[in-house]
Protein backbone atom coordinates (compact mmCIF):
# COMPACT_ATOMS: atom_id res chain seq x y z
CA UNK A 1 0.00 0.00 0.00
CA UNK A 2 1.25 3.45 -0.69
CA UNK A 3 0.42 6.67 1.21
CA UNK A 4 -1.48 9.47 0.28
CA UNK A 5 -2.42 13.24 0.94
CA UNK A 6 -5.46 14.97 -0.49
CA UNK A 7 -4.90 19.08 0.53
CA UNK A 8 -7.39 21.02 -0.57
CA UNK A 9 -8.83 24.56 -0.10
CA UNK A 10 -12.44 25.57 -0.30
CA UNK A 11 -14.36 28.22 -2.56
CA UNK A 12 -15.63 30.95 -0.17
CA UNK A 13 -18.97 29.88 -0.73
CA UNK A 14 -19.97 29.24 2.63
CA UNK A 15 -23.68 27.99 1.84
CA UNK A 16 -22.50 25.42 -0.47
CA UNK A 17 -19.97 24.05 1.44
CA UNK A 18 -22.37 23.63 4.39
CA UNK A 19 -24.63 21.51 2.69
CA UNK A 20 -22.07 19.90 1.08
CA UNK A 21 -19.69 18.94 4.39
CA UNK A 22 -21.40 16.09 6.26
CA UNK A 23 -21.79 13.90 3.43
CA UNK A 24 -18.14 14.70 2.67
CA UNK A 25 -17.10 13.74 6.23
CA UNK A 26 -18.99 10.41 5.77
CA UNK A 27 -17.52 9.65 2.50
CA UNK A 28 -14.40 9.17 3.83
CA UNK A 29 -15.40 7.45 6.91
CA UNK A 30 -17.22 4.94 4.90
CA UNK A 31 -14.24 4.28 2.48
CA UNK A 32 -13.25 1.51 4.95
CA UNK A 33 -9.31 2.41 3.90
CA UNK A 34 -6.55 1.08 5.79
CA UNK A 35 -5.24 4.02 6.94
CA UNK A 36 -7.19 7.03 6.81
CA UNK A 37 -6.54 10.29 8.87
CA UNK A 38 -7.56 13.98 7.90
CA UNK A 39 -9.16 17.18 9.02
CA UNK A 40 -9.87 21.10 8.45
CA UNK A 41 -6.98 23.58 8.64
CA UNK A 42 -7.10 25.94 11.71
CA UNK A 43 -8.41 28.83 9.57
CA UNK A 44 -10.68 26.90 7.71
CA UNK A 45 -9.71 27.07 4.03
CA UNK A 46 -9.45 23.82 3.43
CA UNK A 47 -8.09 20.44 4.86
CA UNK A 48 -5.69 17.84 4.30
CA UNK A 49 -6.61 14.09 4.15
CA UNK A 50 -3.60 11.06 4.33
CA UNK A 51 -4.96 8.03 3.32
CA UNK A 52 -4.05 4.64 1.87
CA UNK A 53 -4.37 2.96 -1.29
CA UNK A 54 -2.63 0.42 -3.57
CA UNK A 55 -2.05 3.12 -6.46
CA UNK A 56 -1.52 6.59 -7.75
CA UNK A 57 -5.00 5.78 -10.07
CA UNK A 58 -7.25 4.22 -7.49
CA UNK A 59 -6.12 7.18 -5.47
CA UNK A 60 -7.37 9.57 -7.68
CA UNK A 61 -10.22 7.62 -8.16
CA UNK A 62 -11.19 7.63 -4.78
CA UNK A 63 -10.91 11.73 -4.48
CA UNK A 64 -13.02 12.12 -7.65
CA UNK A 65 -16.09 11.10 -6.08
CA UNK A 66 -15.50 13.00 -3.07
CA UNK A 67 -18.87 15.19 -2.70
CA UNK A 68 -16.46 18.45 -2.15
CA UNK A 69 -15.03 17.94 -5.46
CA UNK A 70 -18.43 16.99 -6.88
CA UNK A 71 -20.46 19.51 -5.81
CA UNK A 72 -17.70 22.08 -6.67
CA UNK A 73 -16.72 23.42 -3.02
CA UNK A 74 -12.56 23.03 -4.03
CA UNK A 75 -10.93 26.21 -5.05
CA UNK A 76 -7.46 24.35 -5.82
CA UNK A 77 -6.52 20.49 -4.61
CA UNK A 78 -3.40 18.74 -4.67
CA UNK A 79 -2.82 14.69 -4.79
CA UNK A 80 0.65 13.71 -4.17
CA UNK A 81 2.21 10.45 -3.16
CA UNK A 82 4.04 10.63 0.37
CA UNK A 83 6.52 8.84 1.69
CA UNK A 84 6.28 9.20 5.73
Amino acid sequence: MNTYIFMYLLEDDIDTIKKAIGSHIKYWRDRELDYYRGGPFADKSGGLIIFTSSSYETANNIIAKDPFLTEKVLKEYWLKEWIP
